[in-house]
């Protein structure tokens, strides 16, 4: 897959020499609550993803891009997740590495996946689901005009209370390319 370029970022493919990255982030449990994860994963099992990661968005249903900026460090990943290319939507998920947060590339990131999908992807609609206490994601997704459209209740049991989850949807408009 071609490289998104942007003004402070590039989105790819994983590489094998992400490996340390992906472990890193994966086995951070600050990110378990919003992956569902309970336990680390080892480098064989990431190793193995990475080895799977060129399968087609149309094949596998999802794809993770890797956030680099300008010196191309990595500082997040951005994923597409269950893609149905019938119904012409796709999920959005989005992580900034926390030493990198606050620079603008989470803007930069969605901004650049959005055209992505519904120029790309041919997706009529993107969904994402953000905890009500993520106000850093709220705040994001709302500033490129996704809308909430429901709230499943106490959804996600995290530290031994429940939290609820907002789901938000953008639409494409007619005009949008």
């Amino acid at each position: 897959m071609a490289t998104l370029l942007g003004e402070n970022i590039n989105l790819r493919a994983l590489e094998p020499e992400d490996i340390d990255f992906l472990f890193s982030s994966e086995n951070n449990e600050l990110f378990w609550e919003i992956s569902s994860t309970q336990l680390p994963f080892s480098k064989y099992i990431l190793q193995k993803y990475i080895e799977n990661a060129h399968q087609d968005i149309y094949e596998a249903k999802q794809f993770r891009f890797v956030i680099c900026d300008s010196k191309n460090v990595q500082v997040g990943m951005i994923d597409l997740f269950d893609f149905n290319p019938l119904h012409q939507r796709v999920g959005i998920g989005i992580l900034i590495n926390p030493k990198h947060q606050t620079n603008g590339y989470a803007s930069e990131a969605l901004e650049m996946i959005i055209d992505y999908a519904f120029s790309y992807l041919n997706a009529h609609q993107i969904y994402a689901n953000i905890t009500s206490d993520n106000k850093n994601s709220i705040s994001l997704f709302e500033k490129f005009n996704f809308k909430k459209i429901g709230v499943k209740k106490d959804w996600i049991f995290s530290n031994s209370n429940f939290k609820d989850e907002i789901s938000y949807q953008l639409i494409k408009k007619n005009n949008e390319s």
